[in-house]
C-alpha cells in the first residue's frame, strides 16, 4: 500500500509539473511576472497583497490576482476593492493550489495586458511547497506573531522560496519578536535570500518590496 501511495503521488506531481511548464510558457509569452505567495493562515498575506495591489495600481502597473481558499470568496472581495481584477479559487478541502486550478481560472484573461499576476495560495506551509504553479517568484511569508523559528520548522517552503517577507513588523515590539534570530533562521535555510520586513498597516518596507518587483520585471 505504501508503494502504491508513493507512486500515485509521483504521478500527480509529474502531471502538475508538466502543466506548470505550460503555464510558465504562457506567462513568458504574455510578458507577465507571476508570483506565488505562500504562508500559514493569519500571517497577513491578504493585507500585504491588498496593499501591494493598491501601490502598484497607483504607480500605473497592470495587476491581477488569483486567490486560493478552501471556501468563501471573502479574500477575493477584499482584494477586488483595490480595483484590480481578482478571481477566487475554492479548493473545497484541498490544502493547496495546483497548476490545473490556475490554468482553468485564467480562461478569459489576456495575460499580455498584465504586468503582474499574484497568486495567493491556500494558507498552508506544507502542501503548497510541492506544487509548481509556473510562477517566476515564490514568496514565503512569516508574521512576527508566529515566532522566529518558523523557517526551521518548515524548511521545505523557505528553501524553495525566491524571497521572504516578514509581515506585521509594526507589532514586533509588543510581540517580543527577535528580529536577528528570524533573519538568521531564514538565512540558515536559504542563504542569501532577499528578505523584506513589512507592515501593510504603516507601509513600512513596502517601497523596498515594490522596487524588488520592478527589478524582477526588468
Amino acid at each position: 500500500m505504501t508503494t502504491r501511495i508513493v507512486e500515485l503521488r509521483k504521478g500527480i506531481l509529474k502531471k502538475n509539473d508538466e502543466l506548470a511548464a505550460e503555464l510558465r510558457a504562457r506567462y513568458t509569452d504574455g510578458g507577465v511576472l507571476v508570483l506565488n505567495l505562500v504562508s500559514s493562515p493569519g500571517t497577513g498575506k491578504t493585507a500585504f497583497l491588498e496593499r501591494t495591489l493598491r501601490e502598484l495600481k497607483a504607480a500605473g502597473a497592470r495587476v491581477a490576482a488569483l486567490v486560493g481558499d478552501l471556501e468563501t470568496d471573502n479574500d477575493a472581495r477584499r482584494l477586488a476593492a483595490s480595483g484590480a481584477p481578482v478571481r477566487q479559487i475554492n479548493t473545497h478541502g484541498i490544502c493547496h493550489l495546483d497548476a490545473d486550478m490556475i490554468s482553468r481560472h485564467l480562461d478569459g484573461w489576456a495575460l499580455n495586458e498584465l504586468d503582474y499576476l499574484f497568486i495567493e495560495n491556500v494558507g498552508n506551509l506544507v502542501c503548497p511547497s510541492s506544487y509548481d504553479l509556473g510562477e517566476k517568484i515564490r514568496v514565503a511569508l512569516l508574521s512576527v506573531t508566529e515566532g522566529e523559528d518558523k523557517p526551521l520548522k518548515y524548511p521545505t517552503l523557505f528553501n524553495s522560496a525566491d524571497a521572504a517577507v516578514i509581515t506585521k513588523i509594526d507589532l514586533a515590539g509588543p510581540c517580543g519578536f527577535d528580529r536577528d534570530a528570524a533573519l538568521k533562521n531564514i538565512n540558515e535555510i536559504r542563504p542569501g535570500i532577499r528578505i523584506f520586513e513589512t507592515s501593510a498597516k504603516t507601509g513600512a518596507g513596502m517601497e523596498e518590496w515594490l522596487n524588488y518587483l520592478a527589478e524582477a520585471r526588468g
